[in-house]
């Protein structure tokens, strides 16, 4: 009997992918990284491949670095693949050519996703691998976890008796991670059909020079052509190779696949040609409709390269009359998409014109593709004007090429259970998840379907979990609109997303929240109460916030929450769910202490047996009371584009409200009020000492001082206390909290350092309704202009930050340093952001958190890419710069006019004396527009140029006015611009880091902050080159073993680069002093700050909320130090370097023990662990020494 595991595609791919590799070279991107990280965790235990070693995994420090490794390595003679996706295939394309052009067998797994184009996607479709159809790589597509199991075996059976280079690709998330109960094969069976003759003679192709060759040559034109179609034999080869491993397959495993597979009607007169995953949900609505008397095909596409016209043609019913075929990629101005094209080709060459064959969009950005949107397709065939070219899944009310949906069609087989669950990011719901699906799949003969769909915030945002269960095969690729069971995970959930919309009739509906049913009858929203009634829901109730906080688990309610869908679900006896439970989470915490395992079983037991269920009265069914959520802004942006969006009904927007180039407005964050913490700060004023360190260290710039004076008329509510300073003189001081928009994390109350604490966590529900209305006035109180120095801890923090309410996690490293740059230079910001944390928190739709003051000035903020920050950065100060120096030229040229006026001269000389400097070009400036806005023109009035000119629309010719009038249409490039290039580590030490040394290399005024968490952590805590010695990372599985690249020494050597270590939970003022000086210089900069991160695995049950006590421990443990270099003090014949932290005053041990990243190598590896600890420790040390002799140089 074939042995089933419960697993998603990526692992499928992997599984295969590792059996036939000697090595991977990789490198981190979504959604393909897990392929990776199996791989890596495999080896890292011991797993061996189908030639007894285990695999040689590389990280790489870009793709492109990692498809040059898999070149080298094919060359010299080992099986070699690599996992990618989106961007990161298309740095791999040169490397393609070359690989398919030696006729080399490399595999590529795709997780097949979106490309950059207005805007990122991390989300799926067929736009990356369409790029790449002209490499000469074969392309081979899987359209379901099985599928991705069995045909990736073809794929390296194929190319490896081919000797071509293959990708074999699958759908980003919708299939790399959807989990499936699949049947697994197994190395031995996949050993007996790998041609090791085939192994032998590419190994024997080697290069060695024992018997040497060269390749790679340069060819003149006599030769090239020739030499390029020498290969044509080969590609003519890869079809039939590949038909006899799927037959091979197919008799090894009894799923039989072919070149083109037609499944339908034998007589069907429409059918469908597609790939990828959008072929199982067609299957799906054909065999839905069918039975209702249709007459419809699909004809799925499995080798896409080299495309055999001939095999299309013979898998197509001789009675098909229209062919519709979807494209999951966009190309503009093209006759039709790159599927429609082979296909109309096919059919031309065959001079068939006899059959009506149109094209269509689907599914961009995992855009969702449902049965009923397939029953649009084959109803526009049936039409004889059929649209030639349509999109389906959208509403284009610009171009009118979307085919409407009208019927909601149920395709899914009868007697499948279907389960929704709303989840708040990190709080475990979706891990949850994954295991009850494992749990069912692997001890019943049920097949199982999970997916999980995530808005783009970090830890704390918006989390669906789609499963469904039954005895028959599940291939429903899109997600559940009619459920059986629903689970709202969070209760400030009910107001904000129709939780019960597509419930069932009948169905169970499960709450987790405090309320009563009594408190629920103003809680709920009307809506809510209608369909529950309506549809006569069994109702459930538990507190799992309260039983987990008894029980020892903090604010993690998945356990107790996944316990009790088991007791309410009967998908499998709740008994026997609750004991498998308890195994897997003994398996899972074992090594964490019995402890944790007790805590464990408690919440298990409590979730199943707290459960109340609500008899809630009839009158609900029609009931107009509950709750109702006040509009936060009446702007037409929010309720028309980004209210819908919040909602969860992006979905139903139509094409004419977006904008043609995906810019949106700044400062939208403020309108989301998400609710999402469970308690929050509270003021305490009589122990304040305002020193502001609250305000400066929260992720999320969610309390903030106030000052406020008498005639501001502050409610009561609004309790303050005289201000301290002399320069507060007459103000009155109050530290405000948005309780909507704290993420709860508690840094704040952390930092206090008030000898009784100034601030104490209570729960969301007793201040929400106060505290929201003090914030709601003080947001609207003017901002201050206080007459004091800004680069203090204190005085920094009376200044508004232009970044607020990012969708980071609670408690993020990074964001405080991002807030406090805003607040002391924001006004006058252009931000390059690179892809990672950064930009998906600072620049992820509908809300952007950067945000503008009172005047309208803000941050502008831009990404590229996430290879080329630096070069953007720098090519925006290129322009800025020349833009400037033309305003400047053009100001030359006015004050050089014999008749300007004086005032107008004065002015244009001081701000040409003070264009760069960044206070001195505020006030110069805003003194030449004034006096540009008096002279130029309106001078003329009164006079016979008036009436002639002015008043008939016509402009003063003068040279004066002319030059005048240029300088006032450029005046927003009058104040110094300060330019600065965000990201992390993984882009600063790794795939970005050649373009990073050359822009500082450039010597232009250019800012650099790098926020260091020491991995990737945006696509789940890879190592990266910034990883230390012995942590524990993705790709880092059994401790890292080399060393911290030192960035901040490498740009030092320079001597030019003004750089700073600073790290805010350590030492304040020295990251205040740090940016102070940076922007200052007139050259680029460098800031490495160290940022906490969740990857880290904090080990105190504050987690997070103690993540800047976590900073300054690592400084004084020795582990991070502090220093500046300022290039200025040396033309002062001062030493430049200053080293700003003291030696170790906590043992390094200490410090690392307390994180997951460490201590669980030791708990894992512990001989190795002992080595690699003792390593690292020497290098902080020795680090530390060598710094402390640059400080003390003279």
């Amino acid at each position: 009997m074939a042995k089933t595991m419960t697993i998603d595609g990526n692992t499928a791919a992997a599984h295969v992918a590792y059996a036939f590799s000697d090595v991977a070279a990789i490198y981190p991107i979504t959604p393909s990284s897990p392929m990776a990280e199996v791989a890596d965790e495999w080896a890292a235990n011991g797993r061996t491949n189908l030639f007894g070693q285990k695999v040689r995994i590389a990280e790489m420090q870009s793709e492109a670095g990692a498809a040059g490794a898999v070149h080298g390595s094919l060359k010299a003679g080992a099986l070699t693949t690599t996992f990618t996706a989106s961007q990161g295939l298309l740095l791999m394309i040169p490397n393609m050519y070359k690989i398919s052009g030696e006729l080399l067998p490399g595999v590529f797994h795709v997780s097949a996703r979106a490309l950059a184009y207005h805007a990122l996607s991390i989300f799926g479709d067929h736009s990356d691998v369409m790029g790449c159809r002209q490499t000469g790589f074969a392309m081979l597509s899987s359209a379901s976890v099985q599928e991705v199991m069995d045909l990736a075996l073809v794929t390296h059976l194929s190319a490896i008796k081919a000797s071509v280079p293959f990708v074999h690709f699958f759908d980003g998330f919708r299939t790399s991670h959807e989990v499936q109960k699949i049947e697994a094969i197994d190395y031995e069976d996949m050993g007996k059909l790998l041609d090791y003759d085939a192994v032998a003679a590419f190994r024997a192709r080697a290069l060695n020079p024992e018997h040497p060759h060269l390749s790679g040559s340069a060819q003149n034109p006599d030769i090239y052509f020739q030499n390029r179609e020498a290969c044509n034999t080969r590609y003519m080869a890869v079809p039939a190779i590949v038909e006899h491993y799927m037959e091979e397959v197919g008799k090894l495993t009894g799923r039989h696949y072919n070149l083109f597979d037609y499944v339908g009607a034998p007589d069907a007169d429409r059918v469908i040609i597609s790939m990828g995953s959008s072929c199982d949900v067609v299957e799906e609505a054909i065999d839905y409709l069918n039975a209702r008397g249709e007459k419809l095909g699909l004809i799925k596409v499995r080798l896409y390269r080299p495309f055999r016209a001939d095999k299309l043609l013979a898998a197509l019913p001789a009675t098909c009359k229209k062919i519709a075929v979807l494209d999951r990629t966009k190309e503009c101005g093209s006759q039709g998409e790159p599927l429609y094209q082979d296909v109309v080709n096919a059919f031309a060459e065959a001079g068939r014109f006899d059959v009506k064959i149109i094209g269509g969009r689907y599914g961009l950005g995992s855009k969702e593709f449902t049965p009923s949107m397939v029953k649009a397709v084959y109803d526009e065939l049936k039409k004889d004007d059929a649209k030639p070219r349509f999109t389906v899944g959208i509403v284009d009310d610009v171009t009118n090429l979307s085919l409407p949906v009208t019927e909601q069609v149920n395709a899914a087989p009868e007697g499948t259970i279907a389960c929704k669950f709303y989840g708040l990011g990190s709080d475990g719901t979706v891990g949850a998840n994954k295991n009850s699906i494992k749990i069912i799949g692997d001890h019943t003969d049920m097949y199982a379907q999970g997916y999980f769909a995530y808005d783009s915030k970090k830890s704390g945002g918006f989390t669906v979990s789609h499963l469904r269960f039954g005895k028959k095969p599940i291939q429903s690729p899109y997600l559940i609109d009619a459920a059986d069971f629903v689970a709202c995970h969070n209760a400030s959930y009910v107001t904000r997303y129709d939780v019960t919309e597509g419930i069932k009739e009948g169905g169970t509906f499960l709450l987790n929240s405090e309320w009563t049913l009594e408190e629920m009858e103003h809680e709920l929203p009307a809506k809510m109460k209608n369909a529950i009634a309506k549809n006569h829901l069994k109702f459930y109730n538990i507190d799992a916030v309260k039983l987990a906080k008894e029980v020892g688990m903090g604010n993690r309610i998945n356990t107790i929450m996944q316990s009790a869908f088991f007791k309410l679900a009967n998908v499998i006896p709740a008994d026997q769910a609750i004991e498998y439970m308890k195994a897997a989470a003994k398996k899972s915490y074992a090594k964490k202490g019995e402890d944790v395992v007790a805590r464990n079983y408690a919440a298990i037991d409590a979730g199943a047996n707290a459960i109340v269920e609500i008899n809630y009265p009839e009158s609900w069914a029609t009931t107009t009371e509950g709750a109702v959520v006040k509009p936060v802004t009446d702007d037409p942006y929010f309720t028309q584009f980004i209210s819908p969006i919040l909602a969860q009904n992006g979905d139903k927007l139509p094409v004419s409200i977006m904008s043609p180039d995906g810019s949106v407005p700044t400062g939208t964050t403020k309108y989301e009020k998400r609710g999402i913490a469970v308690d929050v700060p509270a003021w305490i004023p009589e122990n304040c000492i305002q020193c502001n360190q609250c305000s400066l260290v929260c992720p999320h710039a969610c309390i903030r001082p106030v000052l406020v004076k008498d005639e501001d008329n502050a409610p009561e509510t609004f309790v303050t206390k005289p201000a301290t300073g002399k320069e507060l003189a007459g103000y009155k001081f109050r530290m405000q909290l948005s309780p909507l928009d704290c993420t709860g994390c508690g840094n704040c109350v952390d930092v206090c350092p008030a000898k009784t604490k100034a601030l104490k966590m209570v729960p969301l529900h007793t201040v929400q309704e106060t505290e929201g209305a003090n914030w709601d006035f003080a947001a609207k109180l003017p901002e201050r202009e206080l007459d004091m120095n800004k680069y203090t801890v204190k005085n920094s923090q009376f200044l508004k930050p232009l970044f607020e309410f990012s969708g980071a996690c609670a408690g993020c490293g990074e964001t405080p340093y991002i807030k406090l740059i805003t607040q002391l230079f924001g006004d006058r910001m252009i931000i390059a952001n690179a892809t990672g944390c950064t930009s998906i928190y600072g620049g992820s739709a509908p809300t952007v958190p950067y945000t503008t003051n009172e005047k309208g000035h803000g941050p502008a903020w831009a990404n590229s890419l996430f290879e080329d920050n630096a070069e953007f950065g720098f090519g925006i100060n290129l322009g800025t710069k020349q833009r400037r120096a033309h305003v400047a030229e053009l100001v030359e040229k006015l004050i050089a006019v014999d008749y300007c006026d004086a005032d107008l001269k004065a002015a244009g000389k001081e701000w040409l004396e003070n264009m760069d400097d960044a206070e001195g070009s505020k006030k110069a400036a805003a003194k030449l527009v004034a006096e540009l806005e008096a002279s130029v023109d309106p001078d003329l009035t009164g006079t016979q140029w008036e009436e002639a000119w002015l008043k008939n629309g016509k402009k003063c010719p003068c040279e004066a006015c002319t030059l005048g009038r240029e300088v006032l249409a450029n005046k927003d490039l009058l104040v110094k611009k300060s330019i600065w290039i965000f990201g992390g580590d993984g882009w600063a030490y790794d795939i970005g880091y050649g373009g990073l040394d050359h822009v500082l290399a450039m010597d232009e005024d250019v800012n650099v902050l790098v926020v260091d968490t020491e991995v990737y952590s945006n696509t789940g805590g890879q190592s990266s080159k910034a990883t230390p010695t012995g942590s524990v990372a993705k790709f880092a599985a059994a401790g890292k073993r080399t060393s911290k690249k030192d960035l901040g020494m490498m740009a030092m050597s320079y001597g030019y680069v003004y750089v700073a270590k600073v790290c805010m939970g350590a030492n304040q003022q020295q990251l205040v002093k740090a940016l102070a000086e940076a922007e200052a210089y007139k050259g680029p900069s460098l800031i490495i700050a160290y940022a906490p991160c969740i990857n880290h695995g904090l080990k105190v049950k504050e987690g997070m909320g103690k993540s800047q006590a976590e900073a300054k421990k690592a400084v004084e443990a020795g582990y991070w130090q502090l220093y500046r270099y300022n290039p200025e003090l040396t033309a002062q014949g001062k030493n430049p370097f200053t080293l700003d932290s003291k030696p170790a005053t906590i043992p390094y041990r200490e410090f690392i023990m307390g994180e997951v990243r460490y201590a669980s190598l030791l708990a894992q590896f512990p001989e190795v662990a002992d080595k690699l600890f003792d390593r690292a420790e020497h290098e902080a040390k020795d680090k530390y020494e060598y710094y402390k002799k640059l400080n003390d140089m003279q």
